[in-house]
């Protein structure tokens, strides 16, 4: 009798291997952080006793995905980079005038920031955190951003009178100051709908400010 249970069993276990998707455990250890992160946790706090067992997973699976946390947080900020270039592609797609460019990009900013709280969270809590990867792998990703901003803004001849130096700080300038509306919007209720339009206004005056100087600089003066 005991022979056939731990026969069954087996067979169970077997079945249930093979249902797993690949890279399961993974997946789950990385929605367990940010889960985590979504709750107020920092990431820089989290421990993976902690974590394998938000993710519902034994410790030793951690090291079978990640060598150490930074490793786990890398794969996180890949993943944010994908959440970043969707965001691009959505904003290329809706931007038909030029004039509707900052504030159709505002709006979709704010959109996936809400939609993607907690990866949001992370980027903001990596930027300012003790992992020196992370923080380099963040500003990576904000520098991708900003070379992508530039060519799209010299797709569209918006600034065809800037030197490649003056285009580039623009832009860098453009994504410092959205990251730091970033904070802000992380910084309210998901639900108070007026502090967001708030927001939304300013990180909008904030970006036509910075094009009405790009507008006006000349290049080659200091």
């Amino acid at each position: 009798m005991s022979s056939e249970f731990n026969s069954n069993r087996y067979e169970q276990s077997m079945a249930e291997k093979q249902r797993r998707k690949p890279g399961e455990t993974r997946e789950k250890l990385m929605g367990a952080a940010l889960t985590l992160v979504g709750k107020g946790r920092h990431f820089a706090s989290l421990g993976i006793r902690e974590l394998t067992r938000q993710a519902g997973v034994v410790p030793t699976s951690f090291y079978r995905h990640f060598r150490n946390m930074d490793d786990l947080g890398l794969q996180l900020v890949d993943e944010l980079g994908l959440v970043l270039r969707r965001m691009m592609r959505e904003a290329r797609g809706h931007v038909l005038q030029a004039d509707k460019l900052i504030e159709e990009s505002v709006d979709i900013f704010i959109s996936h920031a809400r939609a993607n709280r907690s990866f949001f969270l992370f980027m903001a809590q990596g930027l300012a955190g003790e992992s020196r990867a992370i923080q380099d792998g963040i500003r990576s990703e904000m520098r991708f951003f900003a070379s992508e901003l530039a060519n799209d803004l010299r797709r569209l001849r918006l600034v065809d009178h800037l030197s490649d130096g003056d285009l580039d700080m623009t832009c860098d300038l453009v994504v410092r100051s959205v990251a730091f509306s970033l904070t802000d919007l992380l910084g309210v209720a998901e639900d108070d709908d007026y502090q967001i339009d708030q927001i939304r206004k300013r990180t909008i005056r904030f970006l036509q400010l910075i094009f009405v100087g790009a507008a006006h600089w000349e290049s080659g003066k200091s």
